[in-house]
């Protein structure tokens, strides 16, 4: 199926549309498949305006419901995008699911997604299946001694690379990816990050290779200084400087001027942003658990004494099982556990123990049993405090963030660490 481009209501792809077409930024995707030097993904902050920030990340589900408040509340809206805070092709699940849930809510709703483009290969088939009609792909460099200046690491997989060879396996697959989704009939635009002392004499050489491919439009953004990345201490681009650059740029493709460098979780009229107005509505949908309840009425709780939920899914021998009921919350029963070891038999046995409950309340859990058990219909919710707290989180929607648990030192995955491309980042 290719794709009917439909550039006439896409902000970003159209000028003359930016005061009257407007886009919703679906934060679903955390992840991010490579480490660029300027960027630190947060996705708890509403104070910062660019790439890579967001108020929450949201579930496809949670996204549907935070989707279809917001077309009530703006009804300009005609783009709903996927831009982050990492990036849509390394959370494909997510992407695609959010996709379909746009689609359920508004057959016409321009879909469009912003990747890095590593993945844009493997997906291009997908992408215009889903109904996407524009792509944008960040391309700093088509010369991997320059885009070895601004990646860290690349990793696909299990495999991860560094250095011109990072580099170099980027830029193959991003040329790859843009030639697939053009044969696919779909737009797209080009970012390229200007980074000064780095690819700011680079920009004619991008623009002309990009043209070469059929690109759409050129995006030359400025690079924004960020605390804690390798290029903190790199000035921003002049608007002189900018200015120079588009025009060398123009003189192969046409640019584009309205950018606003937009939030991952960005909402309204590029000129009337309206992120932070709808920042509580977002947090609120973040907590928001939409499950079935006709076939799964029941929560499991790993606890020790009954009362707190303080035991690691790993190590309960037994779940508590608990209800909703019209005076509060019932406790229905009591059931063990599988004995430990089986790896993925043990899980798979606990989601059949567990196959009434919409999800699971523990203190902690790894990452085996979260993907069998979530793939069997089960959420697993991390937390502390007290039981009958949990289960007004799950059961109402009420204050699952505070519950939350949160590592006084290491790993957060909440968290914006680029880390080190071994996996978690």
């Amino acid at each position: 199926m290719n794709a009917q481009p439909k550039t006439v209501k896409h902000p970003c792809f159209d000028k003359s549309s930016e005061g009257v077409c407007g886009r919703v930024h679906l934060p679903v995707a955390p992840q991010c498949n490579i480490k660029c030097g300027y960027c630190d993904r947060r996705h708890d902050c509403v104070n910062e305006s660019r790439p890579g920030v967001s108020t929450a990340v949201l579930t496809p589900a949670q996204a549907g419901i935070y989707l279809s408040g917001i077309l009530a509340k703006e009804p300009r809206i005609s783009v709903v995008g996927i831009a982050g805070p990492g990036d849509p092709l390394a959370n494909p699940e997510e992407t695609f699911g959010t996709l379909r849930e746009a689609k359920k809510l508004n057959p016409n709703i321009i879909g469009c997604l912003s990747t890095n483009g590593l993945m844009l290969p493997k997906y291009a088939g997908e992408i215009a299946e889903s109904g996407v009609t524009h792509v944008t792909v960040t391309v700093n460099a088509v010369d991997p001694e320059i885009g070895a200046k601004i990646y860290a690491w690349v990793r696909d997989g299990k495999v991860i690379r560094r250095g011109r060879e990072a580099a170099e396996y980027l830029l193959e697959r991003q040329l790859e990816g843009i030639r697939a989704v053009k044969e696919k009939g779909l737009k797209v635009k080009v970012n390229m990050i200007l980074i000064p002392g780095v690819n700011d004499h680079h920009v004619e050489a991008v623009a002309e290779k990009m043209a070469s491919l059929g690109v759409d439009v050129l995006n030359v953004m400025p690079m924004a200084p960020v605390a804690g990345t390798p290029f903190e201490n790199v000035l921003e681009p002049t608007p002189e400087m900018m200015e120079a650059a588009r025009a060398k740029a123009e003189k192969f493709l046409p640019q584009m001027r309205h950018c606003r460098r937009c939030r991952a979780d960005a909402a309204g009229l590029l000129g009337e942003d309206r992120s932070r107005e709808f920042g509580p509505y977002l947090k609120e949908c973040a907590e928001i658990i939409p499950i079935d309840l006709r076939n799964r009425p029941n929560v499991a709780v790993a606890t020790r004494e009954g009362l707190l939920i303080n035991q690691h899914l790993g190590e309960a021998d037994s779940f508590q099982i608990w209800s909703k009921a019209p005076e509060g919350f019932k406790l229905v029963e009591t059931r063990k556990a599988p004995p430990s070891g089986g790896n993925v038999e043990r899980w798979k046995e606990l989601a059949s123990i567990l196959s009434d409950c919409r999800a699971v309340l523990v203190s902690g859990f790894g990452k085996v049993p979260e993907a069998v058990l979530e793939a069997e219909g089960l959420t697993l919710l991390e937390m502390s405090g007290f039981i009958d707290m949990g289960l007004s989180a799950v059961y109402e929607g009420k204050g699952l963030g505070a519950l939350k648990k949160r590592s006084a030192s290491g790993c957060r995955k909440s968290s914006g660490c680029g880390g080190d491309g071994g996996g978690c980042g």
